[in-house]
């Protein structure tokens, strides 16, 4: 038992012992004059990377000087975090500004990348023009493709046509059939106020970002944050995977039965002009009322 005790207190000290210096081994001889001739095997040339392209360099400045990347890629001096929350609530506060007189909207969400002639696009122009039938000011995130066609929509229709945009280094600029817009530096500032001003929220195909705005506005409306909005989804090729996907979310009980209420999949128009009126004009009451004065001095103006 003590010889147990002994060997463990001997591997201990062991460990707990710096290992001595191991001798280097002595330089290799210096070779002849005889055998200095003998070809020597050279070392494998490693290939230089191809040098960034002038495309590449510039996204890559913006991204690392961009408000969003800046904000969130970790914490910065106190000077620029006061710096931050200052841009951040003249966001806020230009969007208020401009979007003060605009009445109830519909918000409309879809792909940047789908231009006049595609069908989608066309799709979103007779979707838009009928909301701003209903009464609706159409809002959307200022761009181009189904944002523009759902500006256009609205415009040609006679209707109210709003964007907030967002500060890209390839996209985007305001598309020109908005009657008021604002450029937002931050995303998320730039969601909350597409959110705040809607009382539905109509969703044409798109990629990731109308994914994030789809999500977002579903998780604000089933923590109860906002109004049991109506969220219309038009396509019903282009979204039924999805859906499939949201119905297995239900039967591994991931959300709840009602969650899938939250949600209207349709490609009629009228059908979706019918939910907007009972889900949106009748739920909420809304009717037409005369627009409160601007006040200049507030940086108010009328559309």
């Amino acid at each position: 038992m003590g010889g147990n005790v002994g060997a463990e207190r001997v591997i201990s000290l062991f460990f707990m012992t710096p290992m001595p210096t191991p001798t280097p081994p002595p330089p290799p001889p210096t070779p002849s004059s005889a055998s200095a001739t003998e070809a020597v095997p050279s070392e494998p040339v490693s290939t230089p990377a191809p040098a960034p392209t002038v495309k590449e360099v510039a996204a890559e400045r913006f991204v690392l000087a961009s408000p969003d990347g800046a904000f969130i890629a970790g914490p910065n001096s106190r000077w620029e975090e006061i710096k931050t929350l200052w841009h951040i609530m003249m966001d806020f506060v230009r969007g208020l500004r401009t979007f003060h007189f605009v009445g109830p909207c519909v918000t409309v969400f879809g792909s940047a990348r789908l231009g006049e002639g595609h069908p989608w696009y066309e799709k979103t122009r007779e979707v838009a023009g009928e909301i701003a039938r209903l009464g609706f000011t159409v809002l959307t995130g200022g761009g181009p493709g189904i944002m523009e066609a759902a500006n256009r929509g609205a415009k040609e229709a006679g209707g109210r046509s709003v964007g907030i945009n967002i500060i890209l280094p390839h996209e985007q600029a305001v598309n020109r059939w908005v009657d008021a817009s604002v450029d937002m530096r931050y995303f998320f500032t730039r969601k909350t106020l597409m959110i705040k001003y809607s009382y539905a929220f109509v969703v044409m195909p798109g990629g990731l970002g109308t994914m994030d705005e789809l999500f977002e506005a579903l998780t604000l409306i089933q923590t109860k944050k906002l109004h049991n909005f109506p969220v219309i989804l038009i396509g019903i090729d282009y979204w039924t995977p999805m859906m499939s996907a949201i119905r297995r979310m239900k039967e591994e009980g991931l959300i709840s039965p009602v969650d899938l209420e939250l949600l209207t999949l349709t490609d009629s128009v009228p059908d979706a002009m019918e939910v907007l009126k009972e889900k949106a004009i009748k739920q909420f009451n809304l009717r037409k009322i005369a627009i409160p004065e601007a006040q200049p001095l507030l940086g108010e103006r009328k559309l």
